[in-house]
């Protein structure tokens, strides 16, 4: 027997398709899904059942119904590309720059979620490829619920490892200002004036939150601290990637032409030059763009940005926003990461790191009486973690809203980790010249 007999023979095509539904339902854990194998059976061999009830079977020399095809191709594209993206990889667009001199604003990328096991649908009434708007509206329904659950992957997180996941303040969304983060409005400026100018405002479940990209500095049980802007763990400093950029303070004798900040490989959108200084108050640079920077004869002294409390900002910007921490961006912590079965005692000091924990990731009821505190209305000196935690910080140092500024990821919320760059575009360039050609099937940490 010839090879494309034996691949045409529909018993070795029932044996192959068999044993991968059955490998992808072990995968799943949910033995119930063995009954589609009778499914499999009836559409190779037995064909009793018009299982794909929209398909028109055609006789020999009749004229095709075009519709019907498209409604064919339709609908099996549907159904394939949904199952890729919730098994597999998912596409997702670089938004900001809070990821450079790593990931570019335009950079278009495939999500492996086998990098850490996807996640099953938590909110399955979804409109096929959308995540969580169409049109300005809701593209879901939250009629069905399912609780949440991870299969296995290749890994788990790794220290390093850009992340994709679900912003952890998007559960809720100020309609007229989507990007805006309603927490920290709220402490600004108060609840009735923040839903007042951007209101209404829409819940969203973690599953249909925003997709954020930082890099993992933290993982569950760490003690991070942030000094001079660069991160140290368990009192060790950790490797400075080299997209890692931090803003410098650089004063030169003249402007920089546009050519020269291309070569240099500046964001054009993120400086801006003082005619006083006169220079650049302001100029995000790598390791090895700074070395660059210091070596043009226009340029008089390059002193690196870093806020110092009180001196830059407030401490209630920063997590976990008690105005007691004395931290700044560039000086944070020492912060212990919760990990999943730890327990921390707890009281009204140390409540702020664990709040929104207790209260929204793990879904306690919480109250405060006086110094006492109740969580499912039982007096509580210590907590214990139901899952990990772990922390995230843009390459972009100073130009990332990041875990500094809102605190830690559930685990519940990683989504999966960047793997190809399949197509990378400038914002702020014409066509064609906005095309990044070097960036096309770029893999790896990028």
């Amino acid at each position: 027997m010839r090879a494309k007999e034996i691949i045409r023979n529909k018993w070795v095509r029932l044996g192959f398709w068999s044993v991968l539904y059955i490998l992808w339902v072990i995968w799943l854990g949910n033995f119930w899904w063995l009954l589609g194998l009778g499914v499999i059976f009836d559409l190779l061999i037995t064909k009793k059942v018009k299982w794909l009830f929209w398909k028109k079977e055609y006789k020999e020399g009749e004229k095709h119904n075009v519709w019907l095809d498209w409604l064919d191709a339709i609908i099996f594209a549907t159904i394939v590309v949904t199952f890729i993206n919730i098994f597999f990889f998912q596409a997702f667009k670089i938004p900001s720059s809070s990821m450079e001199s790593t990931l570019y604003t335009g950079d278009h990328l495939f999500v492996s979620k086998l990098s850490y096991g996807p996640r099953l649908p938590q909110t399955p009434l979804t409109i096929p490829f959308t995540h969580n708007v169409i049109f300005g509206k809701e593209s879901y329904s939250t009629a069905l619920q399912r609780p949440y659950r991870r299969l296995k992957g290749f890994g788990k997180v790794e220290r390093g490892d850009i992340v994709v996941f679900c912003f952890p303040n998007g559960d809720t969304v100020l309609t007229r200002d989507p990007s805006a983060d309603y927490y920290a409005w709220v402490r600004n400026y108060g609840r009735d004036f923040t839903v007042d100018r951007l209101g209404p405002v829409k819940v969203r479940p973690s599953d249909k939150k925003d997709h954020y990209v930082k890099r993992c500095v933290a993982l569950p049980g760490d003690t991070l601290v942030v000094k001079d802007g660069l991160v140290w763990i368990g009192g060790e400093q950790q490797e400075v990637y080299p997209g890692v950029q931090l803003t410098y303070r650089v004063v030169t004798d003249r402007q920089l032409s546009q050519r020269k900040i291309a070569e240099l490989g500046l964001n054009r959108r993120e400086l801006y030059y003082d005619q006083s200084l006169p220079g650049y108050p302001w100029m995000p640079l790598t390791a090895d763009m700074l070395e660059k920077v210091k070596s043009l004869s226009s340029v008089v002294s390059v002193e690196r940005n870093l806020d110092v409390y009180p001196d830059h900002g407030r401490d209630g910007d920063i997590f976990p926003f008690t105005g007691k921490t004395r931290w700044s961006r560039d000086y944070f912590g020492p912060l212990w990461i919760p990990r999943k079965d730890a327990t921390v005692p707890l009281d009204i000091d140390n409540l702020p790191f664990y709040e929104r924990i207790i209260k929204d990731y793990e879904h306690h009821s919480l109250e405060v009486r006086g110094e006492e505190i109740f969580i499912d209305g039982e007096l509580s000196e210590s907590y214990t973690f139901s899952q990990d935690y772990y922390f995230m910080m843009g390459d972009n140092r100073h130009n990332s809203l990041d875990s500094r500024y809102w605190g830690f990821v559930p685990e519940d919320h990683i989504v999966g980790k960047p793997s190809i760059i399949w197509l990378s575009t400038d914002p702020s360039l014409p066509f064609p010249r906005n095309i990044r050609w070097r960036r096309f099937f770029k893999t790896g940490k990028f």
